[in-house]
């Protein structure tokens, strides 16, 4: 029995010389990422200690099956094999990483990037060739011709669109791009969320500069949610521990922390040596707990308001997100929604009940008080023509068994109804939901819990439909970020473009000059500054020409966005913490 046991203690040591190794090889890729030369001399050295390793992990395997596994031992014999199974492909793996680092580190872009860059570029001139001989042809079709012509085209021009699309995609994988993006997203948020929980749990919560926000604004969930994200990046930017008032929530009586995580685990006291109403920053600068009204009322206004990031990270969200200023809010939403753990069993058990699993697309579909005052109506259809469009973009990369779609409504009437137009669709739905989103029914807490789930859900979709009029669908695009390296594309609006209500201006810079084709549109010069009023969703956008006063349309692509950086606190006690961790 003691050869046994000293052998299987002897296995013990090795797989925590292994697990050893692996955080060192983790550890040189972070710190050498800077560094190719360097990064290059250690990779080298880690790739001969992986060789060895491998040598080592044969002649352990062939012990590991030589041993007698004493009557009633075997579960813990199977326990020490599956972790030598879990082992070895952790190890697998961290070669593969290896080695798709060390070609980002060496002489110019990889061989598979290359090549779809390539693709691409000829794709896109073919698409031009094809357009332009179609269009040609136009003049000479019949006009009993003309519909059934314009619908065959449009089918082959999206064929063509997808075809581009799915090349970029794996474009934008390629030669362990796609691992570097996840990395690095993965470290942005991990950085932000640590400065965040930094200044919530101040050591002395009687000495602390403290932010007060009262959660019931007189609006919906969404609503209410976006107000405490506003509260929050103004207390992030003023270095103040955000108090969240949230007693007789009109949703949970019980406040926010009947529902999610607390903001904080050592201060919840608003109690202070003086206290005043929110005056600006500069004039508050002595008072100890400031009063935040909410966004429509606030004067001064601080420069922390959306669409605005910190400035110490606009180079790494640049480069990294699509829409920077969206990543931004995420991060506070991130925090403020971790659910109290009778939540978390509630949300897998609904998984688990609705059947939800990938591929799948989600729709949100807001009715009742929202049509004729802030939305107009939209019948199913419009939702459904770019859910098939995006299941023939997902069949070009995944296997699509079944085109499931996560429908959320406050109609309860709607579920039937696409279910009965669209049968070769799989349509998940709790319908009590929608019972409970009505007007009649909706500050309970069974309507808090239905929204809860629903935005979930439609946040854990592979692409989103719906109205970004809606606060709801707006939260769940928010909390898509979190969910991938790059969620920005991962919607279509059947109406505005992402907003954040109370935000400061959206400004656009012209890149390509234009020269106005009708009365409708506005001239532009490379430079201009357009302030942005919305998308048409059909090439052009409208906005008004700062520098000429002028509002009109304008082609999209001769634009970019203009995201405004803030100098926002760096917290570099935070980061300290962040780095001894790690270490």
């Amino acid at each position: 029995m003691r050869p046994w046991a000293g052998s299987w203690r002897w296995i013990t040591l090795v797989l925590l010389a292994w697990g050893t190794l692996l955080f060192y090889i983790g550890g040189h890729l972070v710190r050498d990422s800077d560094h190719p030369e360097r990064s290059s001399r250690e990779l080298s050295k880690i790739l001969a200690k992986l060789e060895r390793l491998k040598q080592q992990n044969e002649d352990l395997r062939r012990m590991a099956e030589s041993l007698r596994i004493p009557e009633g031992q075997a579960e813990a014999g199977s326990l020490a094999a599956g972790r030598l199974r879990s082992l070895e492909d952790q190890l697998t793996i961290a070669k593969q990483k290896i080695h798709s680092f060390q070609k980002l580190t060496g002489d110019g872009p990889g061989p598979n990037q290359e090549e779809l860059r390539r693709r691409v570029e000829n794709g896109v001139k073919e698409f031009w060739y094809f357009v332009r001989s179609e269009v040609k042809k136009l003049a000479t079709v019949e006009p009993s011709e003309r519909q059934k012509y314009a619908d065959t085209l449009l089918q082959d021009l999206g064929h063509q669109e997808r075809s581009i699309m799915t090349n970029l995609y794996y474009l934008s994988q390629a030669d362990g791009v796609g691992e570097w993006r996840m990395k690095e997203a993965k470290d942005l948020s991990d950085l932000v969320q640590n400065r965040i929980t930094y200044l919530q749990n101040p050591p002395d919560c009687s000495k602390a500069r403290k932010l007060v926000c009262n959660i019931n604004k007189g609006c919906g969930y969404g609503c209410q949610l976006h107000h405490v994200v506003y509260c929050f990046m103004i207390a992030y930017g003023t270095q103040r521990t955000l108090i969240l008032e949230s007693h007789n929530w009109r949703y949970a009586p019980g406040g926010w922390e009947t529902v999610f995580l607390p903001v904080s685990n050592t201060c919840t006291d608003r109690s202070g040596a003086t206290t005043g109403h929110w005056s600006g920053e500069a004039h508050d600068k002595d008072v100890q707990v400031v009063e935040l009204p909410i966004v429509d009322s606030l004067h001064p206004r601080p420069p922390y308001l959306p669409l605005a990031i910190p400035e110490d990270l606009a180079p790494r969200l640049h480069r990294l997100h699509g829409d920077p200023s969206v990543w931004w809010v995420s991060q506070f939403v991130k925090y403020l929604v971790r659910p109290q753990a009778w939540l978390e069993k509630e949300i897998q058990q609904s998984t688990a009940k609705l059947g939800f699993k990938h591929p799948i697309i989600g729709v949100h579909v807001r009715r009742t008080d929202k049509v004729g005052t802030e939305a107009a109506f939209h019948p199913i259809e419009e939702y459904m023509l770019h859910v098939e469009e995006q299941f023939q973009h997902l069949a070009r990369r995944v296997h699509v068994d079944k085109k499931r779609v996560y429908l959320a409504t406050d109609d309860p009437s709607l579920l039937q109804e696409a279910k009965t137009k669209y049968p070769d669709y799989e349509f998940i739905s709790d319908n009590s939901i929608s019972w409970s989103a009505g007007l009649h029914n909706r500050y309970t807490e069974n309507s808090l819990r239905g929204v809860i789930l629903d935005i979930h859900f439609l946040s854990q979709t592979d692409f989103l439909v719906c109205t970004f009029s809606s606060q709801v669908c707006r939260v769940a695009y928010e909390i898509m970020q979190m969910l991938h390296p790059d969620a920005s594309s991962f919607f279509y609006s059947l109406d505005d473009i992402y907003y954040f209500g109370g935000q400061n201006a959206h400004n656009q810079i012209a890149i390509y000059p234009h020269q106005p084709r009708n009365s409708e549109d506005i001239p532009l010069e490379p430079g201009d500054v357009i302030g942005v009023a919305g998308n048409h969703w059909d090439g052009y956008s409208k906005g008004i020409n700062r520098k000429l006063g002028r509002t009109g349309l304008y082609p999209s692509y001769k634009v970019k966005e203009k995201i405004e950086t803030v100098k926002y606190p760096t917290y570099p006690e935070a980061d300290k913490l962040l780095n001894s961790q790690k270490k």
